[in-house]
């Protein structure tokens, strides 16, 4: 069965056609001041449209990108695609993005800025996205819900010159098996995009409107998803996250890519939900290695790790260990690269194992210690969690590989960050099933 995000755009009442999209700008707005040059301008240089890069989402994380690559040597135009009209307002008032890092803060004016709206303008000129010309480097920064939804609201300037980087927390949408899926349909002739996908461990929290904190400083690993068959070994838009300062992007194969997105996504589906419904900040929940809480982490470890290891299992998974050449040689293979294809699923079940996941989570744990989770920070802003793309990612592909597969305490998580619930420590015990089978075990064992 298809997910419900693949059945939205499947579905007899989808929309097919790729809706033709304005570019507002400052001059758009009423009582406009003019801009000193207009935004069109630069992109009748072909060299400015192939380096250009559009950031979708001027959040915690699309701030980071855009500052990161605006201090480079040579930094690329930057185009930031904000989603409402009163971000772009906000931009009027204040422009500029500033970031603060080890104690000092960075403004960053250097931006074009646009809102992308199937309505044209009514005062100024109504510009189409890129003059119609498509878009070469793409970062999709939004919030996971939003981020194929929004790409596919601008397939019309997407093609074969097209590289996407997605940079959610959660898994990319298009990995296998729905990826090509999608792809095929919404792209019939072959000329898909470039599919990356980022994995972001910096520590980035928000002072205000287009005003973030790089609380912990990390790195970021970028890789192929899916690649059309003109892909080269490079990319402009790879070539630059790997060389911005402050970033540590690294480019890595796609095979682990898949896995760290696995492992990450295994973090944040315990670390996330846990501290949002115990309002607490992340090392608060590593306090204990005994107790109803250490407990309940151990019970949703086994969980995941049980989806993990039947994802491994499942014959959509040969397309990611057996890469095709130009998704990049698998680094998941011995010296003389014969590693056969049970020997890689092999390493990673031992990767997926319930005890190495823990180890892994609670070394994450300390160093976020001081951290506060970015679901906690959303319940406390009254915003949309991603609740859904971590532990609802794993409900729902346990549902497509196995009805056996247990996830009922991610199932619980789902239910209690939606309906915002605040839990002390002493009351997980109404809640989780695990916690409440240990309590009458140690009452039958007095």
């Amino acid at each position: 069965m298809s997910p419900a995000w693949l059945q939205a755009i499947l579905g007899p009442g989808a929309k097919q056609d790729a809706p033709k999209m304005y570019a507002w700008t400052l001059d758009n707005l009423e009582d406009r001041t003019p801009s000193p040059s207009p935004p069109a301008s630069r992109l009748d240089h072909h060299d400015d449209s192939q380096r250009r890069v559009y950031i979708l989402g001027v959040g915690n994380l699309g701030s980071l990108f855009a500052t990161s690559l605006a201090s480079l040597p040579e930094p690329p135009p930057v185009t930031l695609v904000l989603h409402r009209k009163d971000l772009l307002l906000s931009w009027r008032e204040s422009p500029g993005i500033e970031i603060t890092r080890r104690g000092s803060a960075y403004k960053h004016l250097n931006f074009d800025v646009e809102l992308w709206s199937e309505e044209p303008p009514r005062i100024g000129q109504a510009r189409e996205v890129t003059e119609g010309r498509g878009i070469h480097n793409l970062i999709v920064a939004t919030k996971a819900s939003q981020a194929l939804p929004e790409v596919d609201r601008v397939r019309r300037y997407l093609d074969e010159n097209s590289t996407i980087a997605f940079a959610q927390n959660g898994m990319c949408k298009l990995w296998p098996p729905h990826g090509k899926t999608y792809t095929e349909y919404r792209f019939r002739d072959g000329s898909h995009p470039n599919w990356l996908a980022c994995v972001t461990t910096h520590g980035v929290t928000s002072l205000g409107r287009f005003k973030s904190v790089h609380v912990s400083e990390a790195d970021i690993k970028i890789g192929p998803v899916y690649l059309n068959m003109f892909a080269g070994k490079s990319s402009i838009l790879l070539d630059l996250l790997s060389q911005a300062p402050n970033l540590n992007g690294r480019s890595v194969a796609q095979d682990e890519l898949w896995v760290l997105q696995l492992e990450k996504l295994v973090v944040n589906s315990v670390i996330n939900p846990l501290t949002a419904i115990l309002r607490c900040k992340n090392g608060e929940l590593f306090s204990e290695t005994e107790g109803s809480l250490a407990e309940l982490i151990d019970a949703l470890l086994l969980e995941a790790s049980n989806v993990l290891r039947a994802l491994i299992k499942d014959k959509s998974t040969d397309a990611i260990l057996q890469p095709a050449p130009r998704e990049a040689k698998s680094t998941m293979t011995n010296a003389d690269g014969d590693r056969n294809l049970l020997d890689q699923r092999l390493v990673l079940l031992d990767r997926c194992s319930q005890s190495r996941l823990k180890e892994m989570l609670y070394d994450v744990g300390y160093k976020v210690r001081e951290n506060t989770s970015s679901m906690l920070q959303d319940v406390r802003a009254g915003k949309q969690t991603e609740i859904d793309e971590f532990n609802g990612w794993l409900v729902e592909t346990a549902g497509y590989l196995d009805d056996n597969l247990d996830t009922t305490h991610h199932q619980i998580l789902v239910d209690l960050v939606r309906n915002n619930y605040l839990v002390d420590r002493e009351s997980l015990v109404n809640h989780f099933p695990c916690l409440r089978d240990s309590k009458l075990a140690a009452a039958r064992s007095h």
